[in-house]
């Protein structure tokens, strides 16, 4: 079973939209890459911000892993994602989009592989550039407004304080599954996760 060789963190670019719910990918991506020290900077050719995760003492990976942050604005994250994959020969199955998710209470994070989008337009440009659903997604809660009208609005405002809390709480706890994720155990990977301690 092969590993995750391309981690995509999803969000809107611009100082704009930094701190909004809809950049929670981003700011998950922004702590791996800081964790490891990995550089990240613009790539015209891959339509964002990427880069090779740098393999620390804690991930032994020996494959290439690449690290993206698409600056197409989230309902074109396909374009970035199809164009590095396709590059690098990245299999679907291959790759984690890292993304907030309305489902889940901010402190919640999931991981699944496949499924709809539920709405997120991220990841259902996705899916259409890779012409398949099957990719890994690390789902990071942001709760809901409780109604659909006004979901694009919440999305682009920054979380409660409180909630901000329970983001970086799941941000930092979806960390130690990275060296699962990079070796292919998936199955360690969510039951680490997912279990409440």
């Amino acid at each position: 079973m092969s590993g995750i060789k391309l981690l995509v963190g999803l969000g809107n670019p611009g100082e704009k939209y930094q701190t909004t719910r809809h950049n929670a990918g981003f700011w998950w991506l922004d702590q791996l890459a800081a964790a490891t020290n990995s550089k990240l900077a613009l790539d015209t050719k891959f339509f964002g911000v990427a880069g090779k995760l740098n393999p620390t003492h804690n991930l032994s990976q020996t494959q290439d892993t690449w690290l993206l942050k698409p600056t197409t604005f989230m309902n074109a994250s396909g374009k970035a994602v199809a164009a590095l994959a396709n590059y690098y020969k990245i299999l679907p199955a291959q790759i984690l989009v890292i993304h907030d998710e309305l489902d889940l209470p901010p402190d919640s994070v999931k991981l699944k592989k496949g499924g709809g989008h539920g709405g997120h337009n991220g990841l259902k440009d996705i899916a259409a550039a890779l012409g398949t659903k099957d990719f890994w997604r690390l789902r990071l809660g942001i709760g809901h407004p409780g109604d659909r009208n006004e979901v694009i609005n919440f999305v682009l405002k920054a979380p409660l304080k409180d909630e901000q809390t329970a983001i970086n709480h799941c941000i930092d706890e979806s960390m130690q599954i990275v060296p699962h994720l990079l070796s292919g155990d998936f199955e360690t990977a969510m039951l680490k996760l997912h279990t409440k301690k």
